[in-house]
């Protein structure tokens, strides 16, 4: 099986500082639906593992979650592409949980959940907290510079085998060649 993990804000759609806490928030970066629908195409199971800590803080109940997620399934599947699963943690940094990434709680849920090993398995995020836990697990972490991409791949500090693209549709493009 063809697994890959993809974070949300800042990889999939524009992230926000306030966070994304309504579906009308919710903006794709362009060419991101595209790229689930090649990797869709392609034979992968796309996954979202996603830190959605505006939970813990009060921001966004787990309605308005559903109702983002809902919003963004089916923008993927209008463009021909589909999720196949969504994992997130709900909690603040200061909860001290194992899902938070860089934990890697939900990423050892992603394999129980397919009954896959995650060696090699491509997990595309923006933040170097996505990167350290898909290295943690074995997965090969992969930068986008969207979101804060950019500002992850100034501050260096990132697993040595790292890839870099501009953003999804660049990491699909290397990934389904």
């Amino acid at each position: 099986m063809k697994l890959v993990i993809l974070d949300r804000d800042g990889v999939i759609n524009y992230d926000s500082d306030a966070f994304i806490k309504t579906p009308d928030e919710w903006k794709p970066i362009p060419g991101s639906l595209e790229a689930i629908a090649r990797l869709t195409q392609a034979g992968y199971k796309v996954v979202v593992a996603t830190n959605q800590s505006g939970i813990s803080r009060g921001l966004l109940d787990m309605v308005a979650l559903n109702a983002i997620n809902d919003r963004m399934c089916k923008a993927a599947n209008q463009t021909g592409g589909r999720i196949d699963a969504m994992f997130f943690c709900p909690h603040a940094s200061t909860d001290n949980c194992s899902c938070r990434k860089p934990a890697t709680g939900m990423f050892k849920e992603i394999s129980d959940r397919f009954g896959l090993e995650l060696n090699g398995v491509p997990a595309i995020g923006d933040s170097l907290r996505d990167l350290q836990a898909a290295a943690a697990v074995g997965a090969d972490p992969v930068l986008v510079l969207t979101g804060k991409g950019k500002k992850t791949a100034a501050a260096g500090g990132m697993p040595s085998n790292t890839k870099i693209f501009a953003n999804l549709a660049a990491a699909v493009d290397a990934l389904t060649q």
